[in-house]
Order: structure tokens, then C-alpha cells, then sequence
């Protein structure tokens, strides 16, 4: 099991649970982390959901050793990237963000590429003082991870920083523009998700519905919506392109940025 899920006073919480490999997502740990997000939303007992990891990185992103062993026996096509690609990292990342509940993640470490498709579905975000937030594909020839969050999340300009030159965004740099709630110390993260948690369950549920549905409406009214899933194409194209040029799916392996990973 790569997902541990509990339920207690009114609030869900889901726990990553592959902290030996720093919580990279191969299919198995995001259809039971989908799997706990339903389980969760269905469940009228629970009021906040609370997406948390074990160990010293939030996620280390996509698996791609766990991608290239499922695909080794079968030609890899653009097609079967695709489809793959849709349900699990776009279609799975839209639905938590349209989950009927508020939703609080816990980031702590590294978060890179597809850990951010994780983290920035949920309402609110707290943060470990040592997390960090990157996207660094462009070095695979691709020109973002697949549920394209970085406009709306950092501003266009920060969004063009992060991608062009791969480096890390901070807790700190992440709270000043937004994209991170609050900021705290490493000792303190999970204790402070949970108190957020608490006060939030204590609302009256339809009011904590309806003010999520604001805000989202808003966004998608402004082009959330079409822009992510029109860019889920733009990323597709970098799948494409490198396929064409050498068989596999990015230019580049992310094996040399990960392997700091300790």
C-alpha cells in the first residue's frame, strides 16, 4: 500500500507512504491516492481532507523507472502516453481540485514536477521551512508538468523563471507570491495542518461548499479551466517531439537532478 488513509474528528487524512523512493508516483500510488480522494469526498463524516507525506520529501515527482519497465513490453506510442497521461495526472489532479470539501496540503522537502500535481489541487497549502518547489522539465524537452498550474499559481513571470531555468522556488518565495498559506517549521508541519484543519471543520459544510465553488468559478471563469486542459496538449507535443527523435518520451532523464535527492 502506498497510500495510508484515517479518519478522525471530522477530518481525512491522506498520507503518501513511499518514503523510501521520496513518494514518486508510479500508477499503483496515484489510483490509491484517487482511490483515498473519492473515499474521502463520499464520506459525509469527513469535513477537511488533509494530503500529507512520510518522510523528508513531500514527492520527488513521476516515477519514470516505474513508467519505462510498465511500457517495456509494448511499443510506446504517443497515443498510449496520452491516455495514460489524461486519467491519471490531469483527469485525477482536476477532480481532487473539485472535490466539495476544502483541502489542506502538507509540503515538507522536495516537491518536484508531478508532486506538484499533488499539492497545488488543494485549497490551502502549508509549508515546511525547508520545502521546495520546482519544475525543472524543460531540460526533457517538455515545456511543463501536465496539469499546467504555474501561471495561476506563481504569475506569468515567475512562472517563465521557474521553467526556464529549473530552479527551485522556496517556502518562503512561495508564500510571498501566494501559492503557499504559510510557512512553518519542519517539526511543526503536520501539527499546524491539523489545527487549520479543525477550525475549518467547525464551519457549517454547505457554506465551506459554496465558498469553494466561488472561488473556483472564478478562476475557471477567467480561463482556468480551458487553459489547463489546452496546455495539456502543449505538453504532449514534447512527448511527441521526443519520441520522434529518440524513442522515448523526454529528451532527458530527470535521474541527475534527482539523485541529490537524499
Amino acid at each position: 500500500m502506498y497510500i495510508r488513509y484515517e479518519v478522525a474528528d471530522r477530518i481525512a487524512t491522506i498520507t503518501l507512504n513511499r518514503p523510501e523512493a521520496a513518494n514518486a508516483q508510479n500508477a499503483e500510488l496515484l489510483d490509491e491516492l484517487d482511490a483515498a480522494w473519492v473515499r474521502a469526498a463520499d464520506d459525509p463524516e469527513v469535513a477537511v481532507i488533509v494530503l500529507r507525506a512520510e518522510g523528508k520529501h513531500f514527492s520527488a515527482g513521476h516515477d519514470l523507472r516505474a513508467r519505462g519497465s510498465s511500457d517495456s513490453t509494448a511499443k510506446l506510442t504517443l497515443e498510449r502516453l496520452y491516455e495514460f497521461e489524461s486519467r491519471r495526472y490531469l483527469e485525477y489532479s482536476l477532480r481532487w481540485r473539485n472535490i466539495p470539501k476544502p483541502s489542506i496540503a502538507a509540503v515538507q522537502g522536495r516537491c518536484i514536477s508531478g508532486g506538484l500535481l499533488l499539492c497545488w489541487p488543494c485549497d490551502l497549502i502549508i509549508a515546511a521551512e525547508d520545502a521546495q518547489f520546482s519544475d525543472p522539465v524543460v531540460l526533457m524537452g517538455i515545456g511543463g508538468v501536465e496539469y499546467h498550474g504555474h501561471t495561476w499559481e506563481l504569475g506569468p513571470r515567475k512562472a517563465k523563471e521557474i521553467l526556464f531555468t529549473g530552479r527551485p522556488v522556496t517556502a518562503h518565495e512561495a508564500e510571498q507570491v501566494g501559492m503557499v498559506n504559510k510557512v512553518v517549521a519542519r517539526d511543526q508541519l503536520d501539527a499546524e495542518a491539523r489545527s487549520w484543519a479543525e477550525q475549518i471543520a467547525k464551519m457549517p459544510a454547505f457554506g465551506l461548499r459554496q465558498a469553494k465553488r466561488a472561488v473556483n468559478q472564478t478562476l475557471d471563469i477567467q480561463g482556468f479551466y480551458a487553459a489547463i486542459q489546452s496546455v495539456f496538449d502543449i505538453h504532449q507535443t514534447g512527448h511527441g517531439n521526443a519520441l520522434s527523435v529518440s524513442g522515448w518520451p523526454v529528451l532527458a532523464r530527470l535521474d541527475d537532478m534527482k539523485a541529490n535527492i537524499t
